[in-house]
């Protein structure tokens, strides 16, 4: 048996070099941690955002606003909190998607005048960057369910060409909620369903579109990681736009509404309803729900004549009164800093794209040039909006006011153009503004009421082109007051002049006879071609057809060189 003997100095030396080792490993391996939760923490700070945009219901068609409609998940999101009592949009639908996805008032994107429809060659412009593309620069994946209505004749215009990394529903304005199908006139039908940049048709079930809509977004929420990246959901619903479509089991809520269109609007509302809580269920089973950001909101006022209601506001509809731009909205969130409040400062829906991409911590680049503000202190904080205007529209193409003119717009102003601006609690409208009656809640078959309000109707003959409100202290625009107070008309003219010489030209072409989808397969879909697609398109055509012709070449080559080895042979 061997004993070594080692100096006491030397063994000391190497458990203080072994100690030291292990020291230093922990050290390492506790900073490589901290390295990684910092990664972590750094992209769990970006909240996921999930924007549900619903379709032509109107200020009195939710619970909390007087509604006879049940809502009651509406109600719970908006209470806990907060519900946007100042808010806009616009009065239709592609007005009103263009200024989500760009930040942009419509005059400055060319759509001033309606909405793009299926058979013009017109999208919203592509020099136009939009909300997925600076959310998707910020590292969020993007992905879009619903109703696109930005355009479709050609690729380039389609969702996953415009910042979204997947895309299903619909590319049109509206269509039959269960079999996909819209016509835009007489033999110009076509099918109406996607999935990416192709028709869905081995995704169609025949499903009522509210209820398909929100299984594929709960199923978007199921396939992602809500860990490793911050996810931006755009569930832009068919509903509750015409067709008056709903499974009938939502119908026995309202048996006691004897005006049917009403009676079918409100189990509509209720479809809706559901499905926001089905989706709501899912933000919290999958781990999102805590690091997220819900923004609900109409798209434009309702259609009293298709059952909406936007009581005890004027007007409706497609009108700049404010029963046509006053909006459904709130904000739901568990990062807001003042829960269970309203926000009564003026938001506007420009106001999502710089406040979304600020909040993803994305970047707002000067050359956006941008019309919506970062509201998000003044919903989550209350503090001040930064926001003292709205340009509601000035379209140059609308039916002219009779009686307008620069003379009745004091020759700063032609007010026979259709235009409507809000600056702090005044409003100003010119030209035509629109449907201008108060329709009562229909409810109850009441003629009596309904005479009374329907008697107020501002009649065009009595040659009136100019309107001005105090918004705040008559939100309902009962009272006029653009003859007592004429300097405040002039100098909201002048503001509208100034906004006017910013404008672009009106893009809205006419109906091409391509988009028909009899020659697509029956889809409707992408149909015009540049001349560097077309050129692209010969190209392939030329290489499969020169392939072709090769390989019949090739045969009948090969076919003689056969029959010689066998005569020879």
């Amino acid at each position: 048996m061997f004993i070594f003997w080692v100096p006491l100095s030397v063994f000391l030396g190497f458990i203080i070099s072994q100690t030291w080792s292990v020291q230093m490993s922990w050290e390492n391996w506790n900073a490589e941690l901290r390295n990684r939760g910092n990664e972590f923490d750094k992209r769990s700070s970006q909240p996921h955002i999930v924007f549900i945009l619903v379709d032509d219901q109107g200020f009195r068609d939710v619970g909390y606003h007087g509604s006879e409609i049940k809502t009651p998940t509406l109600d719970r999101l908006a209470a806990q909190g907060v519900k946007l009592e100042n808010y806009y949009v616009q009065p239709l639908c592609s007005p009103s998607r263009s200024q989500l996805m760009t930040g942009r008032y419509q005059i400055h994107t060319g759509l001033q005048h309606s909405i793009i429809r299926a058979t013009q060659p017109n999208c919203l412009p592509l020099e136009n960057v939009t909300l997925p593309q600076k959310l998707k620069q910020a590292g969020y994946s993007t992905h879009m369910v619903g109703k696109w209505h930005l355009g479709f004749y050609k690729r380039g215009c389609l969702p996953t060409q415009r910042g979204f990394d997947s895309f299903f529903g619909s590319l049109l304005g509206s269509g039959d909620y269960y079999s996909h199908y819209k016509c835009e006139g007489p033999g110009i039908c076509g099918y109406d369903l996607y999935e990416g940049e192709e028709a869905a048709w081995e995704q169609d079930r025949g499903l009522y579109s509210t209820v398909m809509f929100t299984r594929k977004a709960i199923n978007i929420l199921a396939n992602h990681n809500p860990r490793i990246q911050p996810l931006f959901l755009y569930l832009a619903y068919q509903a509750v736009h015409s067709p008056l479509q709903v499974p009938a089991r939502y119908l026995e809520r309202y048996k006691g509404i004897p005006n049917l269109h009403r009676r079918k609007y409100a189990a509509m509302v209720s479809c809706l309803d559901e499905a926001i809580h089905n989706l709501t269920l899912a933000l919290k089973r999958y781990g999102y729900y805590d690091n997220t950001v819900i923004v609900y909101s109409s798209d434009n006022g309702g259609q009293p004549l298709a059952g909406g209601s936007n009581w005890p506001l004027r007007g409706s509809k497609a009108t700049y009164w404010e029963g046509g731009i006053r909006a459904v909205g709130f904000v739901h969130s568990p990062l807001l800093v003042r829960k269970g409040t309203k926000c009564r400062s003026l938001v506007h829906i420009t106001d999502w794209f710089p406040t979304l991409v600020t909040l993803g911590e994305g970047t707002l680049d000067e050359d956006l040039n941008l019309d919506g503000y970062d509201v998000w202190e003044a919903i989550s904080e209350g503090r001040p909006s930064p926001r003292q205007d709205i340009l509601h529209n000035i379209d140059p193409i609308y039916i002219k006011a009779k009686n307008g003119s620069w003379k009745a717009g004091y020759g700063l102003w032609n007010t026979a153009i259709q235009a409507a601006l809000r600056v702090g609690h005044w409003k100003l409208l010119t030209g035509v503004p629109g449907y201008s009656d108060w329709v009562p809640p229909q409810t109850f078959s009441n003629q009596r009421l309904t005479n009374r309000y329907h008697n107020e109707r501002v009649r065009w003959d009595r040659g009136k082109s100019v309107w001005l409100f105090n918004i705040t202290a008559d939100p309902y625009e009962r009272v006029d007051l653009s003859q007592r107070y004429p300097h405040i008309v002039k100098k909201m003219l002048m503001r509208l002049a100034h906004y006017n010489r910013t404008a672009v030209p009106v893009r809205y072409p006419a109906k091409d006879l391509r988009s028909n989808p009899q020659y697509n397969g029956g889809v409707w879909g992408p149909w015009y071609k540049d001349e560097r697609e077309k050129q692209e398109e010969d190209e392939r055509y030329n290489h499969l057809f020169t392939n072709h012709l090769g390989k019949r070449r090739w045969k009948k080559k090969s076919k003689s060189t056969k029959l010689k080895r066998k005569v020879e042979e």
